[in-house]
């Protein structure tokens, strides 16, 4: 069991990594995943992730810790355990993010990060299905991109309602301008998912060079000294040593890559020696800097038809199951969100900070399934949070999950924008051709006075949940936080690197998944990159 490099997590990154590595044919590449193969149905069909968040054979199922910003609640933060990772368990939205992000973190010092560098990797991985193809969008490449099949009206209203509150439609808010309002895009082709595993690993499984191993959960990395070799795995409940001749990439999430280098012996010595584990190198930012959008839910009944009663008996299922059988259209084609809106909540402001995500459904929680009501949600978010939490190991078990602090709605900004973002909501719902389609307003309801800024932040805090999006737990720099350098190298520790979400000095303004997948694109060459200079020397 020895191969040139060795990936640990066949998430977004991590396949896109495992494909690039072993194109050419010139290096053995295993890539390990924890989580089983990606046979499940449910995952390659859209609306599948009710089925798949929350099943322990395809979602880790963490669990964050009470949250002081969530008035004492612990809430579930699903992550992808299976081939895919989180894009096989996660809503298909397509959001690559503000070039603004990606400029701040180059001028932080992590040189080759900058908008203009990373473009041309969103543009190798997406295979743009939209008519009309801009010089920012991608075509030919293994990720399939596609306008949303299925459009709704009370979605339709929603968008012309923003547009009458002074918003503008957006149709393509990743082409270089993000702000507006407009449909999802989706990665969705013929209706059907299009995970990391599907993109990348499809075509690559033949490659005799790519070992692709499943049920492989990793305990800790095999350090000779402070050189990465290999990793320690539990294969199908054995004990396994994978070795790497070349390197070990860390591609397990910003939960699990930060949990491996601590189980490892790599970061603060105050969370990782009381557990008995042998310190090998100290990193203090392992596992803080932990990042995620928090999401407000407002609710709003409606006579127009939705989700909510379009599923209430099992004739009307069995229609709507019968046409995606047929068509490939309908409800069971749907991403989580169909509509979106990247907005402002001042106009001074230089990009949008808020993000909307609009659902002709509606649910107090996804496992009780909708309610029996006709309904929409306008969940709304703040793209760049202030507030930042960390992870630490509950003990040197590897089986045992680490401790979430998401640490949400720690700061005033925080606070602030949260509220005004609820404010957007309500204000766009106050618009024709919407306003005159609205019963009621659900949640926060009349009891929640429209400019009482304490009771809109304490509904807030009450039943704001996850968006999905943690990151930041490895962040790239130069400073005494950073964890891996501009080249994804972990500071200190020869032939490793991590490449996930965890990197991300600061959150994206949108989802994470199409900038994993980006981050699994750029890293590749990188990695590539370098084995070439190597030979060069030593030939």
């Amino acid at each position: 069991m020895e191969f040139d490099y060795v990936i640990v997590g066949a998430g977004s990154a991590g396949c896109a990594i495992a494909n690039r590595l072993s194109e050419s044919g010139r290096f053995t590449v295993a890539l390990l995943e924890a989580g089983g193969r990606d046979t499940n149905p449910w995952i390659h069909i859209p609306v599948g992730y009710f089925k798949t968040m929350g099943n322990p054979k395809t979602d880790w199922r963490y669990q964050a810790a009470s949250d002081p910003g969530l008035n004492g609640r612990s809430i579930p933060w699903p992550r992808g355990r299976v081939l895919g990772g989180s894009s096989s368990i996660n809503g298909l939205l397509y959001v690559r993010g503000q070039a603004q992000d990606y400029d701040h973190w180059a001028q932080m010092g992590n040189t080759g990060w900058d908008w203009e560098t990373v473009l041309p990797y969103f543009k190798k991985s997406e295979n743009w299905h939209g008519k009309d193809k801009g010089e920012d969008r991608g075509t030919g490449g293994p990720l399939h991109v596609s306008p949303t099949r299925l459009k709704r009206d009370v979605v339709d209203k929603w968008i012309d309602a923003a547009e009458a509150a002074g918003y503008k439609k957006n149709p393509d808010y990743n082409d270089g301008d993000q702000e507006g309002v407009g449909y999802f895009q989706l990665t969705m082709a013929n209706g059907r998912r299009c995970s990391s595993a599907v993109a990348y690993l499809k075509p690559a499984r033949g490659r005799s060079n790519l070992e692709i191993i499943t049920h492989a959960q990793t305990k800790r990395l095999i350090l000779d000294g402070k050189r990465a070799t290999g990793v320690e795995v539990d294969l199908n409940g054995k004990h396994t040593e994978i070795r790497a001749r070349r390197e070990v990439i860390l591609s397990a999430g910003a939960i699990g890559s930060p949990q491996i280098l601590m189980l490892s012996g790599i970061g603060d010595v105050d969370g990782i020696k009381p557990h008995g584990i042998e310190m090998v190198h100290e990193l203090k930012g392992v596992g803080r800097n932990l990042q995620d959008h928090l999401q407000a839910r407002p609710v709003f009944k409606t006579d127009l038809s939705t989700i909510n009663v379009e599923v209430s008996n099992y004739f009307k299922q069995g229609l709507i199951a019968l046409e995606y059988a047929l068509k490939r259209t309908g409800p069971m084609a749907m991403a989580a969100s169909l509509g979106t809106g990247f907005l402002k909540t001042e106009p001074h402001l230089d990009t949008p900070d808020i993000q909307f995500h609009i659902q002709p459904f509606s649910a107090s929680h996804p496992a009780e399934g909708p309610h029996k009501f006709s309904a929409f949600t306008a969940s709304v978010l703040q793209l760049r949070p202030e507030s930042a939490g960390h992870l630490e190991l509950t003990s040197a078990n590897w089986r045992d999950h680490p401790a979430i602090h998401p640490n949400y709605l720690a700061t005033e900004t925080d606070q602030r924008t949260i509220v005004k973002g609820i404010q957007v909501a309500r204000r766009i719902a106050q618009h024709s051709p919407l306003k005159e389609h609205i019963i009621e307003e659900f949640a926060p309801g009349r009891e929640v006075a429209f400019d009482d800024h304490d009771a809109t932040l304490d509904w807030a805090r009450n039943t704001a949940v996850t968006i999905y999006h943690p990151t930041g737990t490895c962040k790239m720099g130069n400073d005494d936080m950073a964890v891996v350098d501009a080249r994804l190298r972990v500071h200190g520790i020869d032939g490793l690197r991590v490449a996930d979400c965890s990197i991300m000095p600061t959150i994206v303004s949108g989802n994470t998944n199409a900038p994993a997948i980006m981050i699994g694109e750029k890293v590749s060459d990188m990695i590539l990159e370098d084995a070439a200079s190597t030979e060069r020397r030593a030939g």
